[in-house]
């Protein structure tokens, strides 16, 4: 088969590589139909990953189609059109069974693409299939089903539930990358008074206003002043960090109001300075967090349902075999416009 594989910081080629089997009772083999590239894969090839070894194979987002599964594998079967979760889950461990698959201590976790081969090739193997594939209604494409592998879940549970939003909140999210503007339309699923986004890129600006954002600044608009403007002083109620660097974690500590929460979503790759000696005094809660995709299934059912859009995230359309062409548009967004690319098997 052929698959996009990592050969250290900056370096990926898309060539031959072996044919993965199922190997443990509990693994399936997938063939890859649909797959897109997350910022964490930027992250990867930017060495910010080092857990990565050159020869991995990236991806962790995909559709596919099950070929064959392990003997003890029960939920999917050959023939089944599947999602294939960031996150796999072996189910058993103390995480696993709190349903927080993102630290499972039995294999799982965020393996895929990381530890173990990932899902941007011709075919793939899913451990624990149980637990980590989500067969997919006639009603729900695979263009919809794949943004709800990683940031859709990424979104609302990293960012709305862990800033615990509530109807009548002042929402603030820095940063309208993919991740931003998925934080916009599960955010909305609350009733927030208003969502108010900060992004330096004028065409993510532009995103952010056609995905639901109340207000859109730019990161030197006096973006302070502004939002205490919109909330007597206060600032607001939950902070998002959506991008992953220092600059931008530092100022949405410096948005959220006394009592407030800030939920950071963004990977760093480098240490940003938490100003304990200003927040010690103002009551914030400040979470962290790994996606565990335990919702996938209820996102999935607002999708088929129509009460959940993810229409816009996909910008850009490719062959799976013009998977380098795709890498090189979505690294670009300033130039390309890229949020989130889709490639199709042929």
């Amino acid at each position: 088969m052929r698959a996009l594989v990592y050969g250290g910081p900056g370096r990926r080629s898309w060539t031959e590589a072996p044919d993965p089997t199922v190997g443990d009772p509990t693994d399936a083999l997938l063939r890859i139909d649909t797959v897109t590239i997350c910022g964490t894969d930027l992250h990867i090839l930017g060495g910010d990953v080092p857990e990565v070894r050159p020869g991995r194979i990236l991806g962790h987002e995909a559709v596919g189609t099950v070929l064959e599964v392990g003997s003890a594998v029960t939920s999917v079967r050959p023939g089944d059109r599947v999602l294939a979760s960031c996150i796999s889950a072996c189910g058993r461990c103390r995480y696993c069974r709190e349903a927080r698959y993102g630290q499972c201590r039995s294999g799982g976790g965020w393996v895929l693409g990381h530890l173990l081969d990932g899902v941007q090739a011709e075919l793939a193997r899913i451990p624990f299939a149980d637990l980590s594939l989500y067969p997919l209604p006639d009603e729900v494409t695979n263009e919809q089903a794949v943004v709800l592998a990683d940031i859709m879940p990424t979104s609302y549970e990293v960012g709305a539930l862990n800033g615990h939003v509530a109807p009548g909140d002042t929402v603030a999210i820095v940063g309208a990358g993919p991740i931003g503007l998925a934080a916009i339309r599960t955010v909305r699923l609350f009733s927030p008074l208003r969502i108010v986004v900060v992004e330096s890129a004028a065409p993510r600006r532009r995103a952010a206003e056609e995905f639901g954002a109340d207000v859109v600044l730019a990161p030197d608009n006096g973006v302070r002043d502004r939002i205490e403007a919109l909330t007597d002083g206060l600032g607001a109620d939950v902070v998002l960090e959506a991008v992953g660097r220092p600059a931008t974690f530092e100022l949405c500590a410096e948005l959220v109001r006394p009592g407030g929460r800030l939920a950071n979503i963004g990977v760093h790759g480098e240490p940003a300075t938490l100003h304990l000696e200003q927040l010690w005094i103002k009551d914030v809660a400040f979470t962290t967090g790994l996606v565990d995709t335990y919702s996938i299934p209820t996102l999935l059912s607002m999708v088929a349902a129509g009460r959940l859009d993810t229409s816009g995230l996909i910008t850009h359309r490719f062959a799976l075999d013009d998977i380098m062409t795709a890498y090189d548009v979505f690294a670009d967004p300033a130039g390309s416009g890229a949020l989130k690319v889709a490639l199709n098997r042929a």
